[in-house]
Formats: C-alpha cells, structure tokens, sequence
C-alpha cells in the first residue's frame, strides 16, 4: 500500500484507498524517524530540532489525514506544532522562523478533491524527494509496528498550536511596494488555500484592489479544477481582467504555492517569460548573481539573464532539483515553468504568495501595463509540451541523440537536450514522464516555420503523438 502512495517529489493519492489513517500513521512515524536521523548526522542539539511543524489544506479528509499523521510522528517521539489552515509555503517560513527539524503540509496540490497527500521538508525547509529522503521514509514507515495504531500507549511527543499569520504576513510583505500607485488585480484562488491567504496577507494594502473569484474554499468541492496549468482553468479569471479592466489576474493551485498570470488583456503569460522579466528586476538588486531556471525555458530566459550581468544557471525540472541548484549556487531568484518561483529571501524556497508581491512591486517599478514588459521576452517560437507514448523510452531517446549527433550541443542533464539554436535556431528538450509510458517534449525556434519543420522531423523518432 504505502507504495502506492510514495510519488518522485511527494505523497500523493486517493483517500481513504490507498491514503488511509493507518497509511498516514506510518508515514508520520517514518518521517520522524528520518528527520531525527538527519538533525543527529549533523549535531543538531537545539531542542527545537524535536519539533516538527505540522498543516493542512482544506480538502475534507485532510483533517483526519493530518491527524493520523500527527499520531505517528509524536509515536516517534516528535513534538508538534500545528499551524491550521495554511497555504504550503507557509510550512517552508514556519520550519525556518522556528528553526524545527523539518515540517509536513497536508495537501494534494492541483488533484481532484478525493485525492490527498503530504509534502515533506526537511530542516531549513529542504525539499524531501525520491533522491533527497523519500524513499528512506517509505522504508521506515514500512517497519512501523502496526500494533501501535492500535494500541492505548500514549504518544510520547506534545502538541502545541500556534498561529503564526502575522509573522508570515510581515514576512511575505517586505516583498511589496506599490510605491504609491494603484493596482487593479484579480484573483482566482480555485476553491484552495489561496481563499485562506490573500485575505490574511493582502487585505488593506493601501491602493491595491483585489476582485476575488472561488475564495470559498469551505465547500468540499472545485469550481473548477485548481491546476492553472490547464488553460481551460484560466477561463473565469481571463474574463474577469476583461471585464474589470484589470491591470493583470492571476489564478493559484489548491496548496497556493504556484500561480499563472493573464496580462491586462487576459492573454496567458508563459512562467519562463515572467522568469525573464523578474530576472531583470532581482539582478538590480543582486548584481552579477545566478539566476536559475527550469531547462524547458525559452532562450530569453538566458539572454536576458546575460543582458542584466547576471548567471544563467539551467535546473533539472521539479522543485526539489531547483531548489538543490539555488542553493548550490546561492541564487537570488529561480523560476519554473509550472509556476514555482524561488526567491533566496525565503530560504530558498518557492512561494505564490511572494511572487504575486514581487509581480506587483516590478510592475509598480516599471510604471507600464504586463503586456509591454513581457513582449520583448516572448521573443521566440514555442511548441508548447507534447506528449508521446512510447514504452521503449530509452531506445527513443538514444536513436535521437545519435539522429542530432554532431549538429549540435547535446547533454543528459534531465532527458536530452538538443542545442541547434546558433546554427540552425532551434532547440529541443526530450524527457520521460515518471509515471507513465509517455516522452515530453519541448521544441523552440525563431520562426513558425523552423518550429513546425522540426517539430515534423523529431516526431517520428518519439512515438504517437497524443492529442490535447
């Protein structure tokens, strides 16, 4: 069961069946376990590295869920400090302003209502992922004693509940300066946790307006699904902009810790395009600093990055890579093309929350609508992810590296990268999805026409293109 349930970045699943209580028992006792291990292997002795901090989203069974885990992590002999309803990033600034061993949201992110799940951090708020914890968390949630759960003994570690908004807020505003202009934005918290935040983080920002859609997050469903991924989920805040005349909108996922913005004309604005342009603002601030970036990112993100004296710095995808490359390099911001944004000044760590701030204080700075500052950064043509299903993955991705073999820069960091972009002005990324027979792939060009005929050429050798 608990394998069923284990993803490469998360724990993420349907509830009751294979999430269960007694599931969520064990993997509270497991992450304990690990945590502890991991606070002993560098002398940590603070006696607040015998808390972790524990949260929750507003899906249904994330009450039961978060307390059958709390179960299983004071077993261990861990104490607890629950923070309530809160958006994930709020887990990453608890852990860091309490300085505790690592703490634990309990959310399933942009999946349907039935799912749910934990994100795991570790001390200083390191992302837990296959390679960095998760799969000995799985091993020791594995030998947990089932007769435990069952048991009357009392739990060895307390509870303490804490409400730390205020604290957060202070924390997240010191990204925000409107510079007294006024901004009209609206805001899609998709039913989740954004309902919960912006009010407690944004509410009386002198000159700021913010026109709410799907706040409620009380009513155990979704008007539509919290994945801004999707662009049919942006149809309600693209409307909104329209009709309010909004200076911008942005639409958040379940946890809030990714966003999509819609520019003053409702038009969707890609998360390496923002990347590029936030780029500019963070390099005034930290001259000659790298920036990093998702490795599917447009081209401008490079150039525009070199153009501002700063280092260009490509990141394997998923946040817990991205946050690993951060910090290697000290980073002063980071973005990706689901949506995260990192930012050094919150450990190093993603927000929705800050992001949304620094959006409004670049725009605020830059005294001109979205549209005009993203444009010179959607400078080249994209093919957007497609998927392919092929069940021999490797095969393909070996017979496309020896097709481009010679043409062109080729390396492996996730998948393979095809760099043709000086030569022939073109790139491509190709990587195996995690989960499924699928490869994905990501082509560039500086025309339509390059696009389309390399697109043509590469798809052969990938499988069956799978329809939108």
């Amino acid at each position: 069961m608990l394998g069923k349930v284990f993803k490469a970045y998360d724990i993420r699943a349907i509830y009751p069946n294979p999430l269960s209580t007694n599931t969520a028992w064990k993997i509270g006792y497991g992450t304990a376990r690990f945590l502890f291990s991991e606070a002993e292997s560098v002398g940590a002795t603070d006696p607040m590295m015998k808390y972790i901090i524990v949260g929750q989203d507003m899906r249904p069974s994330s009450p039961e869920l978060s307390g059958a885990l709390i179960n299983g992590l004071r077993h261990f002999g861990a104490n607890i400090i629950r923070v309530g309803l809160v958006d994930t990033p709020f887990i990453y600034f608890a852990i860091n302003h309490l300085d505790c061993a690592g703490g634990v949201q309990t959310t399933a992110s942009h999946n349907p209502i039935e799912y749910n799940g934990f994100k795991i951090s570790g001390r200083t708020a390191l992302p837990l992922g296959q390679d960095t914890g998760l799969v000995e968390i799985s091993k020791f949630a594995a030998m947990a004693d089932e007769n435990k759960i069952k048991s009357q003994e009392p739990p060895l570690g307390r509870v303490e509940e804490r409400d730390l908004w205020d604290d957060y807020r202070e924390h997240v505003l010191q990204f925000l300066d409107l510079g007294g202009k006024e901004m009209k934005v609206v805001i899609d918290a998709s039913n989740g946790m954004a309902g919960t935040m912006i009010p407690k983080i944004f509410s009386d920002i002198p000159g700021l307006e913010i026109i709410e859609l799907n706040f409620d997050n009380t009513r155990d469903e979704f008007v539509h699904e919290p994945n801004p991924l999707v662009h049919s989920n942006l149809d309600q805040v693209r409307a909104a902009v329209r009709a309010e005349k909004a200076d911008f909108g942005i639409c958040f996922d379940g946890d809030a810790d990714r966003g999509i913005f819609v520019d003053e004309n409702a038009e969707i604005i890609g998360c390496d395009h923002l990347t590029a342009w936030l780029a500019k603002f963070f390099l005034e601030m930290y001259p000659g600093s790298p920036i990093v970036y998702d490795l599917r990112s447009s081209k401008a993100v490079e150039e525009s990055v070199v153009e501002a004296g700063g280092v260009p710095v490509r990141s394997r995808v998923g946040h817990v890579y991205m946050k690993q490359a951060l910090r290697k390099h000290d980073a002063c911001f980071g973005g990706e093309l689901s949506g995260h944004f990192y930012f050094k000044d919150n450990f190093y760590s993603d927000s929705g929350a800050i992001v949304f701030a620094v959006a409004l204080t670049a725009l605020a700075q830059a005294d001109a609508k979205l549209s005009a500052v993203i444009a010179p950064m959607a400078r080249y043509k994209q093919s957007g992810e497609i998927n392919f299903e092929n069940d021999n993955k490797d095969e393909a991705l070996e017979e496309l590296s020896e097709r481009f073999m010679g043409e062109g820069e080729i390396d492996e960091l996730d998948g393979v990268s095809i760099d043709c972009f000086k030569s022939d002005g073109w790139w491509i990324n190709v990587r195996k999805s995690n989960t499924e027979p699928l490869l994905r792939l990501n082509l560039e060009a500086k025309d339509e026409e390059t696009l389309e005929r390399m697109i043509d050429e590469v798809s052969p050798l990938l499988g069956k293109r799978v329809a939108h």
